[in-house]
């Protein structure tokens, strides 16, 4: 889903997932305060175990960098409905995709000229980046694709199988 941090969006995602969910699970959220909502106006209190994970951050010690990121000095880990685990408690693997996505495609670095000013070609863009991480690209970690590994589909796809979705819409 692509599309604004707030509270319709939120609703929207978090309504989105629910559908998605088989099993009981249990979600952390960034500190972001939309979420609190999403998940109350989408699962009852004893269906999901949800937790915030809040990073507090300090001054950089080097003020003059124009592009230096705020220094994370701690995290506080609220539970917030269910009985979530707290040792399960983490935005790491989020994080991680997030790095992973804006390190390969350089629309998400906002001083590139490959930047996205049109949210059509940034969802399209999404489109084939996760279809290629997800079908077509080798994990060391898996030693295949994610979804082979998922029971989505037996063989690896090629980009030729990919581009020929387009020409079937």
């Amino acid at each position: 889903m692509v599309g604004h941090r707030d509270a319709s969006f939120a609703t929207e995602f978090i309504a989105d997932l629910k559908k998605r969910l088989v099993n009981r699970v249990q979600l952390t959220s960034d500190g972001h305060k939309m979420y609190l909502q999403a998940v109350a106006d989408n699962f009852e209190w004893n269906e999901v175990d949800y937790a915030m994970l809040v990073k507090q951050y300090g001054e950089s010690p080097e003020p003059d960098k124009r592009y230096s990121p705020a220094i994370c000095i701690g995290c506080r880990k609220n539970e917030i409905t269910g009985c979530p685990d707290p040792k399960h408690i983490s935005t790491s693997f989020v994080e991680r995709q997030n790095l992973t996505m804006r390190m390969s495609m350089r629309r998400f670095t906002l001083l590139t000229n490959g930047f996205s000013k049109k949210i059509a070609n940034h969802i399209a863009a999404l489109a084939v980046y996760f279809m290629y991480y997800n079908y077509a690209r080798l994990h060391q970690t898996l030693k295949t694709t994610p979804a082979i590994a998922a029971g989505i589909t037996n063989r690896k796809w090629s980009i030729g199988d990919i581009v020929s979705l387009l020409d079937s819409n």
